[in-house]
């Protein structure tokens, strides 16, 4: 691994692992996050403490640091651009500070993408907020848009991001295990409910 390599790794991973959900709600006197609805640092358990202008900045900023992740390798490390993205997931889904208790990515992969595909990204913001305004399931909207990810890589050509994206993808599956269960199980809530 070169050195541009471990500085794109480190950087995108600084920059995910911030978790701007509990920020924002904690300096907005809401309390601890994580002690609300599902614990999820994310925009959706955040939308619970009753304030979507919250939830809205979270959800921005959790796909801005995405973004600057990719957008810094860009310009400084261009042949790393694929470790400051792997760093910013991984560092959004496993924050040293949380005791590697994250997010479920799903915004930042939307950041994440921007830079690097952008008609990919519209494609899954489009997926992602089209699921939201008619099936109401957070994580349903969030899986499958993080689904589109590498199937738009794969219809673009752009076949050197495919691998990463499929694994990107993998892993909000994997955080979203939980609410796959009370899909199964029919307890799974919609958006508005008191838990994820």
């Amino acid at each position: 691994m070169t050195t541009a390599m471990i500085l794109a790794l480190l950087v995108g991973y600084g920059l995910g692992s911030i978790p701007f959900g509990l920020l924002l709600t904690r300096f907005a006197g809401k309390g601890d996050i994580r002690a609300i609805g599902s614990g999820n640092i994310g925009a959706t358990n955040v939308l619970r403490t009753g304030s979507k202008r919250l939830a809205a900045a979270t959800l921005a900023l959790d796909a801005l640091k995405g973004a600057a992740a990719v957008m810094i390798a860009q310009r400084c490390w261009p042949d790393a651009v694929q470790f400051a993205a792997a760093g910013a997931m991984v560092g959004h889904l496993y924050p040293v500070w949380l005791k590697f208790q994250g997010g479920k990515g799903v915004a930042t992969l939307l950041g994440v993408l921007a830079p690097l595909l952008p008609i990919a990204a519209a494609v899954y913001a489009l997926v992602w907020l089209g699921l939201l305004l008619t099936v109401h399931i957070s994580s349903v909207a969030g899986m499958v848009a993080a689904a589109s990810a590498p199937l738009s890589a794969a219809v673009l050509g752009a076949d050197a991001y495919f691998p990463m994206l499929l694994g990107f993808a993998l892993l909000v599956v994997w955080k979203h295990r939980d609410n796959i269960q009370r899909l199964f199980a029919g307890t799974e809530p919609r958006i508005g409910a008191k838990s994820d």
